[in-house]
């Protein structure tokens, strides 16, 4: 597999670079002539800039680039490109048939920028730079404008870049936009969100920091030469970021500094008129003191808007916009807005032309301790920065070949040997000026313990590389496969496509070129050997004496495999174990021998490339909103909509294969997801060239049987519809293959418990809720002794009662689609069983109910514990119920995050949103949150959430519940973006078998009816926790990871009183503070009880009076409790649940609703 690397963020997938295709009337295409296309690749002249005067004089003049920007010709935006008086340049894209905008500002600084003193400066500032602007100091105003126009944001802190995007109906634009821009010009910096978001920060950290991706990645980072910057901690925490201001105050250097008043040279962080934080209506006990985080927040702050007005300058800065309005409108939208940003004088690119890897890195094999169980092998080399060869990407060439998956390959040969069940390799782009190409391996347990033969064999391909004559079609695939997709390119959601072109907005190419060289690969010259030749220089790097060597797993996993003279390390952030040893060089030598596996040589032709790519166009007044039932048998309905307004060479056909015999007992639920393991296993060396191809398929087992999927360019898909169904019916199963599934099933299934806590509450939430459902370990205890003869006969079983949902959608003709049903529908069973049978049910929680289900995470290294706290609604089909929750959910969304999360910094992970129980057929309302605070309290706060709500709701005004309707209105009247979002949109209805295509429409409609009293009622019935009709279900994992107990602020200074109004003169009262590194102006931080208790007793045992005055902590501590004192406390008017299956037991299972709309679509009832 080609991994993502620097073109991550490509448009169209796994090889996505093209630019343009000329057809002929056969429909085949034909390429341009490159040639021309490489000539207009120069330097943009500054002849093709003019300047632009405005229509108002009230807004500055631009520059504006003349030439036209090359792009698919099925892409029917208008583009222009223009530059403002400060530097910023803008790329401007106007849509008149879209109803949503978006806009993405990058600025080209990121945590490689952060100053040594204050690691994780650059994400800090991401996170308080949304905190009020002086024109909207409300520091919730963008999120709650956003949200009740259909919109959201976001942002991103890079290596060497920030990423900040939204995206909004498109009548909101300007609105959005307007505060937006703020951000950059006049931002607050709240003082009173210091402490918040510091904790927010850390909160985020805390949360990476049992995951071994993160782990890996900063040890990646630590381990590079010494004084070199990809080494910083680029996401901080609060320790990192006020430690340098804590050494000052240590040093007694802080004490003049007092509530400073800090202004940028052009005016802006000056004080706000009005409090940017508005109260909360669940206060905290924090005082304002305590938010700005006292002397050592407002050091931490004046540091950070130090150095926001030095590093966020406007030359460093390339904005993209996204409207329906025209270009000259949208041009002078950001002319107006984004021209009072400030240009520092600031370099407008910074490179780092240094690489981390020196001597003694180069040659190493590092072996880190993981926490997940799973073996692993990454080989790191060196490579320059790779967007200067945009033209002809040499790396991914490399790419190709190294991860290619089809017979001769690499991959294939270690699979063969079972070894291998992954692997992918790539460039990465670790920051402007250099970066990486990597090959990441995932082991079978065989594999890991013949590690260092998979290196070999690694280096042998390479080795064959090396030797090999590169035939035309090996790149030439490459480049025509690359026109094909940009040619046919879909739209997808505007966010996302603005923050993309805002991120390569600042590639050093040609601007006309700004959207298609970074998806181009230009055809080799045959006159220009350089393309080449840059190849075998990068193929000449890839060697082990030049590159890094990583190997993952558990510590006794390692110790296996490693040599027993080892020196364990620990890595500074994370903890992560450790050890580095130099490759021997008897061993290097055998990794640079000629390669002689004769299993190994260059792919063949790819079979899969389209070469009919005609789109069977035909005029219609309007789309179709829904497909339409073309055919329907015992054994499947088939919905068929051929595309009517995308108009690509493409099909979607999905199929969700039902049998009552796939989910019944946790062993046939084992021995389904093998089957589906299986059958994907048996297809990678085929499926491969088809994916490259641009015609890829997804197949998974899931709780009523299989779902298989396949899209991409229709020339080809039945060819590989037919051959997925041949397999899934065909499978034979192969002994050796089962034991390599079995080893991944155990290894996923015991990770599993290892995820973020909200992952576990929410899975517990569901199952509790699903008749039939089986939890993880009941299905590993089955999965050790399955046999192959047993998963055989499993499969002959699950066929033979079928029924399937199948839908057709695309460039394919009807007689194409029942071809594709009669096909699948071959050698399978009649169902017996009433078709009930084949579906999933929901169970319905009681009237009057408030049952919490408590348990433990297992995992001891993760310290946030996590709650689901879900309510019930009630039946899906009720119109006027399902349209009132929804709008009772969109009103709560906001609020919720604002307050349990920015406000009360409860954790990072808070969100509200609707539930929708398994059949589809009952739904409710949950509230997630994650957090190093206990469930029980974490229950407290959301109920008090709840309660605040009900004022909140009173007090709405008719103005701003129009606004929430209307937002709701706009989210269910989104169009699609492309063909697969309608496909994706057909199948949800076609799998529920409700079939209420217009659902989203009828809903809009009916909501215009929907008053604010209705809202108020179901509130107050169905969720607020007064009610006495609400049924409420909420899940709390505990982590069982150890805290310190610790003393109540009011407690610790209550005896700081007693010590000072002692007879005890000689003795500080207030000393403690600085002994224990807290500061008293912020009084968020927790006092370990223990280190108080031992400061106080060595200061005051020698002392008389001194007992006694020991002796009254306990007192004080239970007159000031601490917040966190007996925080997963049993709460009162719980039911806790003890035995889970005689609870579920106790639940009424949904009944069936089956089809809601006949649509009479077919002449006769069944054929």
């Amino acid at each position: 597999m080609v991994q993502g690397g620097l073109f991550r963020h490509s448009l169209f997938g796994r090889r996505s670079c093209s630019l343009l295709l000329t057809f002929t009337s056969s429909g085949r295409f034909s390429p341009l002539n490159l040639g021309s296309i490489a000539t207009m690749a120069t330097n943009s002249a500054s002849e093709h800039w003019h300047r632009v005067n405005p229509s108002s004089p009230s807004i500055p003049s631009f520059l504006a680039f003349g030439k036209p920007v090359v792009k698919s010709e099925q892409d029917d935006r208008e583009y222009r490109i223009i530059k403002l008086e400060n530097g910023i340049k803008a790329t401007i894209i106007s849509d008149p048939k879209s109803d949503k905008a978006a806009a993405s500002l990058n600025v080209a600084v990121g945590h490689l920028d952060d100053p040594i003193e204050y690691p994780g400066l650059a994400h800090f500032c991401e996170h308080l730079l949304f905190m009020g602007t002086e024109q909207f100091p409300k520091e919730n105003e963008y999120s709650e404008y956003l949200a009740k126009h259909n919109g959201h944001s976001n942002a991103y802190t890079g290596t060497m870049n920030t990423n900040y995007y939204f995206t909004v109906g498109t009548p909101a634009l300007e609105g959005a936009l307007t505060r937006f821009a703020a951000f950059f010009h006049s931002p607050l910096f709240s003082p009173s969100c210091t402490t918040r978001e510091l904790n927010a920060v850390d909160s985020e950290h805390k949360k990476n920091h049992p995951q071994d991706l993160w782990r890996i990645y900063q040890l990646n980072k630590h381990l590079s030469k010494e004084g070199h910057v990809w080494s910083k901690f680029g996401t901080g925490n609060k320790e990192s970021l006020t430690k340098h201001a804590r050494d000052l105050k240590a040093q007694g250097k802080l004490e003049t500094i007092v509530n400073p008043v800090v202004t940028s040279p052009d005016g802006s962080l000056a004080p706000s008129p009005l409090p940017s934080r508005i109260p909360s209506p669940t206060p905290s006990t924090a005082s304002d003191a305590e938010a700005d985080g006292g002397a050592v927040g407002r050091e931490t702050r004046r540091r950070l808007v130090e150095w926001w007005t030095t590093e966020y300058c406007a030359g460093r800065m390339q904005l993209c916009v996204i409207g329906q309005e025209s270009l000259d409108e949208l041009s002078e939208m950001v002319a107006r807005l984004f021209s009072p940003i400030p240009n520092r004088g600031q370099k407008p690119v910074t490179m780092i032309n240094d690489h981390p890897f020196g001597v003694n890195e180069n040659g190493t094999l590092v072996a880190v301790e993981t926490l997940m169980t799973f073996h692993a092998l990454e080989l790191s080399f060196p490579l320059e920065w790779q967007v200067p060869h945009w033209r002809h990407k040499p790396s991914h060439f490399i790419s190709h070949l190294l991860g290619h998956e089809g017979p001769g390959s690499l991959f294939s040969y270690l699979k063969n040997k079972g070894w291998v069940t992954a692997l992918s390799t790539g460039p990465q782009s670790l920051g402007r000026g250099f970066a990486m190409f990597k090959v990441t391996i995932y082991l079978t347990e065989s594999g890991f313990a013949n590690y260092r033969a998979v290196i070999v064999s690694t280096f042998k391909y390479l080795s064959m590389l090396r030797a090999s004559r590169f035939e035309s079609y090996h790149q030439s695939e490459t480049s025509s496969l690359s026109h094909i997709r940009f040619r046919f390119a879909e739209k997808r959601s505007a966010d996302s496509y603005a923050t993309w072109v805002a991120e390569h907005s600042i590639w050093p190419v040609p601007e006309e070129l700004l959207i298609s060289a970074p998806q181009l690969t230009w055809d080799w010259d045959h006159n220009d050997a350089e393309p080449e030749k840059k190849v075998r220089e990068y193929l000449d790097g890839l060697r082990l004496e030049k590159g890094r060597a990583v190997l993952m797993a558990k510590k006794d996993e390692l110790d296996k495999v490693l040599s027993e003279d080892v020196e364990w390390l620990k890595e500074p952030v994370y903890g992560s174990n450790y050890i580095v040893q130099k490759f021997s060089e008897d061993f290097l030598r055998d990794v640079s021998a000629p390669n002689d596996i004769k299993e190994l040589y260059l792919p063949s032709p790819n079979e899969f490339i389209p070469t009919n790519l005609d789109v069977r166009k035909q005029d219609v007044e309007k789309p179709a909103k829904r497909p339409h039932l073309i055919r329907e048998t015992s054994k499947s309905v088939l919905w068929h909509k051929k595309d009517d307004q995308f108009w690509v060479p493409k099909a979607y056909i999905s199929i969700e294969l039902r049998s009552p015999f796939s989910n019944a007992t946790a062993k046939t639920a084992v021995l389904s997801r093998l089957f589906g393991d299986l059958v994907n296993d048996s297809l990678s060396e085929y499926s491969y060239n088809a994916d490259l191809a641009g015609l890829s398929y997804q197949l998974a087992a899931t709780t009523t049987g299989m779902y298989i999927s396949m899209n991409g360019y229709n020339d080809r898909m039945f060819v590989l519809v037919k051959h997925i169904l041949e397999k899934l019916k065909g499978l034979v199963v192969l002994p050796d293959r089962l034991d390599v599934m079995k080893e991944q099933a155990k290894r996923d299934w015991e990770n599993f418990f290892l995820g973020q806590s909200y992952t576990l509450s929410d899975y517990y939430a569901r199952y509790l809720t699903t008749e039939l459902q089986w939890t993880q370990e009941e299905k590993l205890a089955e999965l050790d002794a399955v046999t192959a003869d047993e998963v055989q006969a499993h499969i002959k079983h699950f066929l033979s009662q079928v029924h399937m949902r199948i839908l057709a959608t695309g460039n394919i003709g009807k007689d194409e689609a029942i071809r594709i049903g009669e096909e699948a529908e071959k050698d399978l069973g009649e169902p017996q069983l009433p078709l009930s049978k084949f579906d999933e049910h929901g169970l319905i929680l009681p009237k009057a109910c408030n049952f919490t289900y408590s348990l433990p995470i297992r995992n001891p290294n993760q310290a946030n514990s996590a709650l689901t706290y879900y309510v019930h609604w009630g039946p899906v089909p009720e119109k006027r119920l399902r349209v009132i929750s929804s709008l009772v959910v969109q009103i709560l969304t906001e609020p919720a995050f604002n307050v349990l999360r920015t406000q009360e910094q409860l954790g990072y992970v808070v969100f509200c949103t609707g539930m929708v129980l398994a059949g589809s057929t009952e739904k409710g309302m949950r509230i997630i949150v994650q957090s190093e605070r206990k469930p029980a309290y974490l229950e407290d706060r959301v109920e008090a959430f709840l309660e605040s709500m009900k004022t909140f709701l009173e007090d709405l005004d008719q103005k701003g519940f129009e606004e929430q309707k209307d937002g709701l209105k706009r989210k269910w009247l989104e169009s699609d973006k492309n063909l697969g979002d309608e496909a994706g949109k057909f199948m949800v209805r076609i799998s529920d078998g409700q079939y209420d295509f217009l659902r989203n429409e009828e809903d809009a409609a009916l909501l215009e009816e929907i008053s604010k009293q209705e809202v108020l009622d179901l509130f107050m019935s169905h969720v607020h926790p007064s009610s006495t009709t609400r049924s409420k279900l909420s899940i709390h994992m505990v982590s069982q990871k150890p805290t310190l107990a610790s003393i109540s602020w009011p407690a610790a200074l209550a005896f700081e009183e007693k010590v000072r109004s002692s007879a005890l003169s000689d003795i500080s009262a207030d000393a403690w503070i600085e002994a224990l590194s807290l500061d008293r102006e912020d009084q968020s931080a927790k006092i370990p009880v223990q280190e108080f208790g031992k400061y106080w007793v060595e200061v005051l045992k020698p002392k008389t009076g001194g007992i006694e005055l020991l002796q009254t902590i306990p007192t004080l501590m239970k007159e000031f409790p601490s917040d966190d004192a007996d925080e997963n406390r049993v709460r009162a008017g719980v039911t806790y649940i003890k035995d889970v299956k005689e609870f579920k037991k106790g639940l009424r299972v949904a009944p069936d609703v089956g089809p809601v709309v006949d649509w009479d679509d077919l002449p006769v009832s069944k054929l």
